[in-house]
């Protein structure tokens, strides 16, 4: 098995982006081999200030690398630091209809959220394609929202290897249902572009005023809570143990227990899981250069599969 996954840095890193992708792909590692990418390619869609995009690269190899990523298990680096990929992502274009990408669920969001339209988010699929099928990649750990993607990803790998011959592996997506959709402090799928996340390695003022603007209902203080469609319990259930989670439980059915009580139990939680994670990251914050030599023997070992696979590419459509 051979797992790719990525991440873009297009802002710091928050807890929805630890469950829905970062927790899974770090768990894959110990199941085969696993390529792990920074897609600065990709930020560039959102992304326009080089200082900011340079930081916010650093700071996802810091976030990543303090979270479990193990270098000796983990080829790590940065998409941009890989050329191959971009080449081939032409190569893809010449077999991708427009139609397919017309029919993406991801372009059509950002663009009624007020992105502004460019070819680059037009093709991000073609992109994400070319980083998938570079390196030979079986599976790929996603969020629910990006399923379409791979799907794209696999429609895009048969039309070229029934064109010209089997150049890919077809890839197959790996979610995790139950933490697919983590919602952010007002109900919706947290997310940096809806502003409505918890960052993982936020201070503790700031993580705590995010944990106390979970949206709630208006039941009164006194009478028993539902923890369906509650926003703090669905938080709560990524960090307790079944025991904690029925104790809470327990709280809201018989009344009396306010949601800014439920609020510091989840706040608690997340203090002491992410408390090894920090302590870590600190060491690393550091050692930059111990860092930077992570990521530049991932892109060694990166390119090295990704030339095989363009090579095979660029024969059998007839560059070479």
């Amino acid at each position: 098995m051979r797992v790719l996954s990525g991440i873009q840095p297009s802002g710091k890193l928050h807890i929805g982006n630890y469950f829905g992708m970062m927790k899974p792909a770090i768990e894959l590692q110990n199941q085969g081999e696993t390529f792990l990418f920074i897609a600065n390619y990709h930020a560039l869609t959102s992304v326009n200030d080089p200082d900011l995009l340079r930081a916010n690269t650093l700071n996802v190899a810091l976030d990543f690398l303090a979270c479990g990523v193990d270098p000796a298990k983990t080829v790590f680096f940065r998409q941009s630091d890989v050329p191959e990929i971009t080449e081939l992502m032409w190569l893809l274009s010449t077999v991708t209809p427009m139609g397919l990408l017309e029919r993406c669920h991801s372009y059509k969001d950002k663009i009624a959220k007020g992105f502004v339209p460019s070819h680059a988010l037009f093709s991000y699929p073609v992109l994400m394609a070319a980083d998938i099928l570079a390196v030979q990649s079986t599976v790929v750990p996603v969020g629910r929202d990006q399923k379409q993607h791979v799907e794209v990803t696999r429609d895009i790998a048969i039309k070229f290897n029934n064109k010209f011959g089997e150049v890919f592996t077809i890839p197959e997506p790996s979610i995790k249902e139950e933490v697919a959709v983590i919602p952010g402090i007002d109900g919706q799928k947290m997310s940096k572009s809806y502003d409505n996340h918890i960052e993982l390695f936020g201070g503790k003022k700031a993580t705590r005023k995010r944990v106390m603007q979970i949206v709630t209902d208006s039941t009164p203080l006194e009478e028993p809570k539902s923890t369906e469609n509650c926003n703090v319990f669905a938080l709560y259930k990524l960090f307790a143990s079944e025991q904690e989670l029925q104790a809470l439980a327990d709280k809201y059915a018989v009344g009396g227990f306010g949601y800014g009580d439920a609020k510091k139990i989840l706040l608690e939680a997340i203090t002491e899981y992410f408390a090894p994670f920090r302590a870590r990251r600190e060491e690393l914050e550091n050692d930059l250069d111990y860092v930077e030599s992570v990521l530049a023997q991932g892109a060694t070992k990166a390119r090295a599969a990704a030339r095989e696979t363009l090579t095979a590419a660029r024969r059998a459509i007839g560059l070479e």
